[in-house]
């Protein structure tokens, strides 16, 4: 097997929880190594996220926008994208085309439920998170640090 080393594109799809926080995981790692993150959310509330902060400790290394445009550096986190394909706000095969044509060492993680078939077929590595249980079901709120 030849040594191959190329920009990935990956997917984080699924109904459990973990889509986002694992690509926040990636992007932790990715600023270890010396590389430069761009997160854009697609879909969050209006509330206050504590991811917001924590990238702010990284300084120009990682860059969190929401819906962000003109910046492409290393790692490209397209948070909640599968959303706004699935809900008809964005054309899927746009979105293919714009992932064919991307630099050839930039990383992209693509989140959400649902992610569309073009999409995962694209895609070098695909996750799907499956919620096996959650606290919501016992009535547990939203906890700030793990869900937000």
């Amino acid at each position: 097997m030849a040594d191959v080393r190329r920009g990935l594109i990956i997917v984080n799809t699924g109904p459990g929880k973990g889509k986002t926080t694992a690509a926040m995981g990636t992007a932790l790692r990715a600023v270890g190594n010396g590389m430069r993150v761009l997160m854009l959310q697609f879909i969050k509330g209006s509330w206050h996220y504590g991811e917001l902060d924590a990238a702010k400790a990284f300084g120009d290394k990682f860059i969190m926008k929401q819906m962000g445009r003109g910046f492409v550096k290393v790692v490209v986190i397209l948070d909640e994208i599968n959303y706004a394909i699935s809900y008809g706000m964005l054309d899927p095969a746009k979105v293919v085309e714009t992932l064919k044509q991307k630099p050839e060492m930039v990383h992209v993680i693509l989140t959400g439920r649902n992610a569309h078939p073009t999409i995962v077929e694209l895609a070098d590595t695909v996750t799907e998170m499956r919620q096996v249980k959650h606290a919501y079901e016992k009535g547990v709120l939203a906890q700030r640090g793990i869900e937000y």
